[in-house]
């Protein structure tokens, strides 16, 4: 048997990207969308910005 294939997407940011699917208490998705409307942005676009300053955060801490 073979690997299930991942999706790809072209993105500005990236020319690899995987598509996931995450599923939000509803309290935190109004946040984000709260969020999104504030700096004219996609729900994606602060979910993915989250996630790089977590992933940064942790490889530094991981540094020390």
């Amino acid at each position: 048997m073979s690997k299930p294939s991942r999706k790809s997407t072209t993105n500005d940011n990236a020319s690899d990207a995987t598509r996931a699917s995450v599923t939000f208490p509803a309290a935190l998705y109004e946040a984000l969308e709260g969020i999104a409307r504030t700096k004219k942005v996609s729900v994606a676009w602060v979910v993915r910005d989250a996630a790089e300053r977590y992933v940064a955060e942790q490889a530094a801490k991981q540094a020390k």
